[in-house]
């Protein structure tokens, strides 16, 4: 993994700076945001469709980078990195959860699990320990042998939030975590986010939903790209 040079930042986990991001054909997602998500903090970000959390997610995320300003993960300027040091960046720094669970058909729970340390230099054996140590802290302890049409949607979801915490990362990003289950099983998992901000990891969640967003101790409403609260 590619070395990435001392950050000169704040100590912050997430730092936007007058961020703006405008695609081509001039398309601005998101316009002259600014904002401070320190170590250790349960955070939503919340807005309807179009109003520019998505875009959002790909900047926090690393994925995407601002056409302006700047975006500081752990004191790291993205925009200053190569693809290369912003890849080992966010393999060590960031976890993500996504509406769809991506997981891999055919594949044991314990093995896409497992996976998420593909790029990290351990062997298969320590990836498969990390991996049951963390499907056991999501609960799933019993479920390691089963493959994803085996499972429910909501173990699904906690799969692939073992999946994403498996290399410790201090930031977990949420994308829609509950939004393909029903109420009971979007309830536990939000449960299991909360349990994960507890014990010291840093969580922000993307969502429409103003209900889950307001069970939240801080939520950052999007409207038309801009924070609006």
């Amino acid at each position: 993994m590619s070395a990435v040079p001392t950050p000169a930042g704040t100590g912050a986990v997430v730092e936007l700076d007058n961020v703006t991001k405008t695609y081509p054909g001039g398309v601005t997602a998101v316009h002259g945001v600014s904002l401070t998500i320190g170590y250790g903090e349960l955070v939503a970000i919340v807005g309807p469709s179009g109003s520019g959390k998505s875009t959002m997610l790909h900047l926090i995320g690393s994925l995407d980078r601002p056409s302006s300003g700047a975006v500081r993960i752990g004191g790291y300027d993205v925009a200053k990195l190569p693809d290369r040091q912003v890849s080992a960046l966010r393999a060590r720094t960031i976890g993500f959860v996504f509406q769809q669970f991506h997981l891999a058909p055919g594949r044991s729970a314990l093995d896409n699990v497992a996976d998420g340390l593909l790029y990290s230099g351990r062997g298969l054996a320590d990836r498969r320990r990390r991996a049951r140590t963390a499907l056991t802290r999501v609960g799933l302890e019993d479920r390691m042998d089963h493959q994803p049409h085996q499972l429910s949607g909501g173990q699904r979801q906690r799969v692939a939030i073992a999946r994403a915490v498996v290399g410790e990362p201090p930031l977990l990003l949420a994308d829609e975590p509950t939004g393909n289950l029903d109420s009971a099983s979007g309830a536990g998992v939000m449960t299991l986010l909360r349990e994960l901000h507890q014990a010291g990891t840093t969580v922000l969640v993307i969502t429409h939903d103003r209900d889950i967003a307001a069970t939240l101790p801080r939520q950052l409403v999007m409207r038309d790209g801009e924070v609006a609260a």
